[in-house]
């Protein structure tokens, strides 16, 4: 992997509906001078800067990076855009860390971002005429179909996306970040809400939310306060049209797992990681991402939900933070995943803290379920 990086800073706004009281370039300063303060330096000291985000019809502002280089104290150094779709954010954090691995840069900035108020996401992730007909389903209505035959291979009861819905809006009462709060959640509460795209229903679906999330990255010999070392890093990508493909557990998804566990030396993720963040938009994700990275087998991951394993005093928490599930500025998701990673093993995640959390998961996808990015982040340095 190169040279030692740490997550010495990290910075969040609060995610909400509505950010009006900002523009983007206000958004996303909020989040950067957090993450300077929490590793006690200023723009200054920072050598490059990385911006995330998803497609730029979002909010119809093209190449934004290019205007926000003053808001982030970019002026006159290197920046640049990462795009890879939901999993942007995840893959942001990993081209800054490549920049601090590769002996580039010392400190690197990573900022990901999305402003869904001023946006149409449905109407920006559909294929429009002449392409092919505009269904205007969104991504509900794209990744419907994968659960539920998910839900025929595994024999999982329908209940099961409704724990995961409560367990992660229960975590996010923990969370002064977390956008939904919805005190006295339950079974009955998610049951009774309406069906958006059969199996999902709305209490079992992420909301739009504004927001931004921002790293500093350093090299050993730039560390300052307490740092989250990164003990491995992993992309993966596959085509989204293959005749044999599985989008129920993507291949790609496995090579990453696979990979960014070689470099962590694990072998056993469900004993050795203490704490998962792990982008579940939709809350049967969580079962098939747990087979997916390998903690556990094939039509045994809603086994390990219902048993209360993922919960927050589980033997392997996901997404103490409320996840996805309760916040999604959709450019920002995969970064936050990242960020609250480090957190935990900073032991700087606050009331949603897992006690001993030494060895930590960050997991991102986008896309149609194709396009991955994983870290492992720990406590001590390998």
């Amino acid at each position: 992997m190169g040279n030692p990086c740490a997550v010495i800073g990290v910075g969040q706004t609060h995610y909400r509906t509505s950010r009006r009281d900002v523009s983007i370039a206000g958004l996303v300063r909020e989040a950067a001078l957090r993450a300077l303060a929490d590793a006690g330096l200023t723009f200054k000291d920072i050598d490059a800067v990385v911006v995330g985000k998803a497609p730029d019809l979002f909010e119809g502002v093209m190449m934004p990076e290019s205007y926000l280089a003053d808001a982030l104290g970019a002026a006159g150094k290197p920046m640049m855009r990462v795009h890879t779709a939901g999993s942007v954010g995840g893959s942001t954090a990993l081209v800054g860390a490549s920049l601090v691995q590769g002996g580039v840069h010392d400190r690197v900035l990573v900022v990901a971002f999305e402003k869904q108020s001023e946006s149409n996401a449905t109407w920006a992730l559909s294929t429009h005429l002449p392409f092919s007909a505009s269904l205007v389903v969104g991504a509900g209505g794209y990744f419907a179909p994968h659960i539920r035959e998910y839900m025929r291979r595994s024999g999982a009861p329908g209940h099961v996306g409704t724990l995961v819905a409560v367990k992660d809006r229960l975590n996010a009462l923990k969370n002064p970040y977390a956008h939904l709060k919805i005190p006295g959640i339950d079974r009955r509460m998610v049951e009774s809400t309406p069906m958006l795209w059969e199996p999902i229903r709305y209490l079992e679906t992420c909301p739009s939310s504004d927001g931004a999330c921002a790293m500093v990255l350093a090299s050993e010999s730039a560390v300052t306060g307490t740092p989250a070392w990164v003990h491995g890093t992993a992309m993966r990508s596959e085509p989204i049209t293959r005749a044999d493909r599985d989008t129920v557990s993507p291949q790609a998804g496995k090579d990453c797992a696979a990979d960014v566990y070689r470099q962590a030396g694990i072998t056993d993720p469900r004993r050795q990681i203490d704490v998962a963040e792990v982008y579940v938009p939709f809350s049967w994700y969580e079962p098939m991402w747990l087979e997916n990275l390998g903690f556990a087998a094939e039509g045994e991951g809603w086994k390990l939900t219902e048993s209360g394993a993922t919960a927050l005093d589980g033997d392997i928490p996901w997404n103490a933070s409320g996840g996805v599930l309760s916040s999604n500025p959709i450019g920002a998701s995969g970064l936050i995943r990242f960020a609250e990673a480090a957190q935990q093993v900073r032991g700087m995640a606050g009331e949603h803290q897992v006690d001993g959390a030494r060895t930590a998961l960050g997991h991102a996808y986008g896309g149609g379920s194709q396009f991955f990015a994983m870290w492992i982040v720990g406590r001590e340095r390998l």
